[in-house]
């Protein structure tokens, strides 16, 4: 069945708007949400109405699309999805889809020696290996780390196409420390992951300093067309450049020096903890590296998870604290 670009971007929208436990769903939110989403894609306002987006759950409903969603209504004008858990991106593929993904995968890996595709190795092998599950019933061969309930997931594709088109949020943020939420003007510049959590980094205003914001501590976000983006140019390669994790310190990047035992060693060589990582000495029971780093949060977090395989040389300023922070956990176990 063929279908117009802004019905693929009304379904989406709909999907979208019921996965969001956090709020009830009228017939008129989701008749503005789309309206939103449809003048976001075309640029221009889109009539939408109440009777198109009537036929799009009768249709998202039905078993046309292979959607078959468990759209219900209750207190006689809410919607919700019955299984929580539901989404029309988490359909299986029918013989149809996985026919064009197989050759989908085969044009791709024709590129795979070319430089300008190399970063689609990965990906091109995620595509083979989701074929080959749906057309086997058998276990993938692939398995990625993954976090089923890592919250703050659902707003990546409005975050991204909010930098996309230098648009300003407002969004409604609740930090661990803070006891309530609060409203807060945001210019995005980049999206940022990090050991499988996912970070919003820009500025509240053209005069203050670069912020981040963990998107599972984002409870609400909203466009304000209002307000001019702070257009900086941002990069994020150089911001980062002598930074392990999210956290910039804004201090000056020191040389840290450490040895690692013989045993662990291999695994910080062929995994390094930064790209300006340096073999300096191999000794008979381990080997001394180096980096040129910012000290911060995710460096020391590294660093003890090597427990007893790692010893910081330089700066003291660190070793002192990673000692500290030892003997502190030691007399955890103390009896």
């Amino acid at each position: 069945m063929a279908l117009n670009k802004n019905a693929l971007i009304r379904y989406k929208t709909i999907d979208k708007c019921l996965q969001n436990h956090y709020r009830q769903w009228t017939l008129d939110d989701l008749i503005e949400a789309c309206s939103d989403a449809l003048y976001e894609y075309e640029g221009r306002d889109v009539n939408v109405s109440k009777r198109t987006i009537q036929l799009d759950i009768q249709m998202m409903r039905s078993d046309k699309l292979g959607y078959n969603a468990p759209i219900v209504v209750y207190d006689k004008k809410y919607y919700k999805y019955d299984d929580e858990g539901y989404s029309i991106t988490d359909i299986p593929l029918n013989e149809n889809d996985m026919n064009v993904l197989s050759e989908t995968v085969e044009m791709l890996k024709q590129f795979k020696d070319f430089s300008l595709f190399s970063e689609l190795g990965g990906i091109i092998q995620r595509l083979e290996d989701k074929v080959y599950t749906e057309k086997t019933h058998q276990s993938a061969i692939i398995h990625l780390d993954k976090n089923e309930k890592l919250k703050g997931l659902e707003h990546l594709d409005v975050l991204y196409q909010a930098i996309l088109k230098k648009m300003v949020l407002r969004i409604t943020y609740q930090s661990f420390k803070a006891r309530e939420a609060s409203e807060i003007v945001f210019h995005p510049f980049i999206l940022k992951e990090f050991n499988n959590r996912w970070f919003l980094v820009g500025k509240t205003s053209a005069k203050k300093p670069i912020s981040t914001f963990a998107l599972d501590r984002i409870v609400e976000i909203a466009y304000d067309t209002s307000i001019p983006y702070i257009d900086d140019n941002f990069n994020g390669d150089a911001f980062y450049k002598d930074v392990i994790g999210v956290t910039v310190s804004n201090t000056r990047a020191e040389r840290i020096q450490f040895w690692v035992d013989r045993h662990n060693a291999p695994y910080v060589i062929t995994k390094p903890f930064h790209s300006s990582q340096r073999i300096i000495k191999k000794t008979d029971d381990g080997i001394i590296f180096n980096i040129f780093v910012q000290i911060n949060f995710e460096l020391e977090r590294m660093i003890l998870g090597f427990g007893d395989s790692i010893e910081v040389l330089k700066p003291k300023s660190l070793r002192e604290r990673m000692q500290q922070k030892l003997k502190k956990a030691a007399n955890f176990y103390e009896d």
